[in-house]
């Protein structure tokens, strides 16, 4: 707790990570326009127009800017579900690989080892994917040179790795190297990757519909553009302060919305797509450090049990 009061006045002050930057321009263009109308108050210009506050009524508005910052946060959300389940995914299935799939030939470590490289980089793949960005090195890390140069010419790079995984599992299988219920189990773990793949792909190509975004940014331009008449004659001289004030809230609302609304990216508020793949390969090169031979360790563990009975 005293952590979080520690931590809650310089977050107030924080400028990394904030919408003060997309909307500062609009908030000094209104608050100028508030002292505008101020001056011309002062001079007794007829500007006091308190019946312009029901012309957008605030409730109507607030509704349209909540409405707007929850559908885009549940895209954030999705997203980041999405890739909470793609790293659950990986981890189940390199698991099920590595201790599964028998090795019949000293080939079939490497063959496994390159498998679950295959798996990170399918995480990789997507990350690129999503962010309209070519395949690079970091995929160039994660498997031989013939499938780098093959997957720089796929136009979704993701599902040409799944192909490989998938292949790998049934050519496994062909081998004897693992029966047909552990084929089915790691197939459907392949399957809900690339679900998951489709998911991430329906958030990034389905925007908020332009009509609805033009008349929300209409609404709150001819609101902001009222509010100093509303306000001239009972503030005076504080109406450019307070109209910079309330439109710093709104335009603030706003621009969360469209901060959050594509996930993807490399912004502040954006997932951490780098670090979330960066993990996942810590994960796999652990895994791959660990001796897949279950049956001789729980032999050797058995043996030193009946050596210190007898």
């Amino acid at each position: 707790m005293k952590a979080g009061k520690e931590q809650w006045f310089p977050m107030v002050l924080q400028l990394k990570g904030s919408v003060i930057a997309a909307i500062y321009k609009n908030v000094l263009c209104c608050g100028i326009f508030g002292v505008i109308i101020s001056i011309l108050h002062y001079f007794k210009f007829p500007v006091s127009q308190p019946i312009l506050g029901s012309v957008i009524p605030s409730i109507v508005l607030g509704l349209l800017l909540v409405f707007r910052t929850n559908t885009a946060y549940e895209r954030f959300w999705e997203g980041r579900k999405s890739w909470g389940s793609i790293v659950n995914t990986v981890r189940n299935l390199a698991r099920q690989i590595w201790v599964t799939i028998d090795e019949i030939s000293p080939e079939d470590r490497k063959d496994k080892i390159a498998a679950l490289r295959l798996l990170v980089a399918f995480a990789v793949a997507t990350k690129l994917h999503l962010r309209g960005e070519p395949v690079n090195r970091e995929l160039q890390e994660l498997m031989p040179s013939s499938m780098y140069l093959e997957l720089k010419i796929m136009n979704n790079p993701p599902i040409e790795v799944a192909f490989w995984i998938g292949d790998y599992l049934q050519r496994q299988y062909n081998r004897n190297c693992l029966n047909s219920y552990q084929l089915t189990s790691m197939q459907e773990l392949l399957n809900n990757l690339v679900d998951n793949l489709g998911i991430c792909e329906r958030i990034l190509r389905t925007p908020m519909p332009l009509a609805y975004a033009i008349h929300l940014k209409q609404l709150l331009f001819l609101y902001c553009l009222l509010l100093p008449f509303q306000m001239v004659d009972s503030l005076g001289w504080w109406t450019g302060v307070i109209a910079a004030l309330v439109s710093f809230t709104l335009f603030g609302i706003e621009a969360i919305g469209l901060e959050i609304e594509n996930p993807f990216g490399y912004d502040a508020n954006d997932l951490p797509l780098d670090t979330i793949c960066n993990t996942m390969k810590r994960n796999i090169e652990d895994l791959m450090s660990l001796s897949p031979n279950v049956r001789s360790h729980i032999n050797n563990v058995n043996n030193t049990e009946d050596f210190s009975v007898s």
